[in-house]
């Protein structure tokens, strides 16, 4: 008996995954990574504390959901931390379902992958750039930028998209499969910081504070989020803005009117507001709203309202002056005019067509014993865990089904 072999493409999350539950499986699986290390994204996730799973996710929260059922049906949140319990990650619970080691640290992952890859007797070569996959009759030809080339039974291209470059993530995926034939959707960055059109950015930027936040395209709302909101020198960004960012992109592409709706108080009524200023009318109106929102938000908020004064007393402002106050406390628009880049993003929206790939085994319907995981997939999920249990869920489906009737008579 003599065991076949799996090539897994990409050292990243689902990448290591891919080649654990391969090599766990009986396969003999080499692991080629373009980098010095393995891992090198993984230790950028959540600030470098790795919020590896979320507890509340549901198909839903990505964009292909009829998709993604099929996979988190097999391996879920749940499998997740049974996993990586087993391996020795200790979970630590926070808000809204997030799951973070208790160590606290990215690096931990990486301890546990080098030594389960060792464990399991997965090959690791590094510094492996993957420039061309030929498919064969029984098999496949792996070539290097270095010249090197290698053989494969079966392969799986775990190699990213194209946020972070930095980390390896350049795209290069893409290219290896649309000479394979695959269909690449269209690609663009997600869960970043987006580029409003305001005159106030210069002297908002860096004022953050609580609030919520609305995506209209084509005045029709597509998404409502509530977290922390920060103003910047270039636009918007914070939690709220990062969940809207890929329908926002999304619509940019399609060139729909684009508008970010700020409400920057959301815990009080307009009627509450009128109260205030009726009890201030001998206050000049900039001090009116001292301790009811950021001080630094104030000139912006009284210019856009066409306050040409703004130590004029409450008392002297028309009615529709002080209305125009209370609105845009409650609804002040923005226009989107793009985001910021790869370099940026967290995730990338958009790879290879889910049309192509089946949604149980991750396998190409195109090339037999082809596999995709993670983010080369047009797959991508909210912000919080779910894309990193994307990469969990279809690396491991990708190599446990890669290794299945792995040996065979010589």
């Amino acid at each position: 008996m003599q065991k076949k072999n799996i090539t897994v493409i990409g050292g990243g999350a689902s990448g290591v995954m891919a080649a654990l539950a391969a090599a766990e499986d009986g396969a003999s699986v080499t692991l080629l990574e373009r980098n010095s290390r393995i891992g090198k994204k993984l230790l950028a996730t959540g600030n470098g504390r790795c919020n590896y799973t979320n507890e509340n996710l549901t198909a839903d929260d990505y964009n292909h959901p009829d998709f993604v059922k099929h996979g988190l049906a097999q391996f879920s949140s749940t499998d997740t931390l049974v996993f990586f319990k087993n391996l020795g990650i200790d979970p630590k619970y926070e808000e809204e379902g997030k799951v973070f080691p208790r160590s606290e640290q990215a690096s931990s992952f990486l301890d546990i992958f080098l030594y389960e890859l060792d464990r399991r007797g997965v090959n690791i070569v590094t510094d492996a750039y993957v420039q061309n996959i030929v498919a064969k009759k029984n098999g496949f030809l792996i070539f290097l930028a270095d010249g090197t080339s290698y053989k494969a039974d079966k392969v799986i291209i775990s190699t990213g998209g194209k946020a972070m470059p930095k980390s390896g993530s350049e795209g290069s995926g893409y290219v290896i499969a649309q000479s394979l034939g695959h269909t690449i959707t269209d690609v663009f960055p997600a869960l970043t910081k987006l580029k409003i059109d305001s005159p106030y950015l210069k002297q908002l930027d860096g004022v953050k504070f609580p609030g919520a936040v609305e995506l209209f395209a084509d005045n029709v709302s597509l998404q409502k989020e509530k977290d922390d909101i920060l103003f910047t020198k270039y636009g918007i960004s914070g939690p709220a803005i990062m969940q809207l960012s890929r329908k926002a992109n999304e619509a940019l592409a399609k060139k729909q009117k684009t508008e970010i709706k700020v409400s920057i108080i959301d815990t009080l009524s307009k009627r509450d507001i009128a109260k205030r200023m009726d009890s201030s009318m001998d206050k000049p109106v900039d001090y009116s709203l001292i301790g009811l929102v950021n001080k630094r938000l104030i000139a912006a908020l009284l210019k856009e309202a066409g306050v040409e004064k703004q130590n004029a007393l409450v008392s002297s402002l028309r009615d529709d002056t002080r209305n125009k106050i209370i609105d845009l406390l409650f609804d002040w628009r923005f226009p989107v005019k793009g985001s910021m880049g790869f370099d940026d993003a967290q995730v990338t929206a958009g790879g290879v067509s889910c049309e192509e790939i089946d949604p149980n085994t991750m396998e190409s319907k195109l090339v037999k014993g082809l596999y995709f995981t993670g983010e080369i997939m047009d797959i991508d999920g909210k912000c919080g865990g779910y894309n990193l249990q994307w990469a969990w869920t279809s690396g491991y489906l990708a190599g446990e089904n890669a290794a299945k009737d792995m040996e065979y008579d010589d």
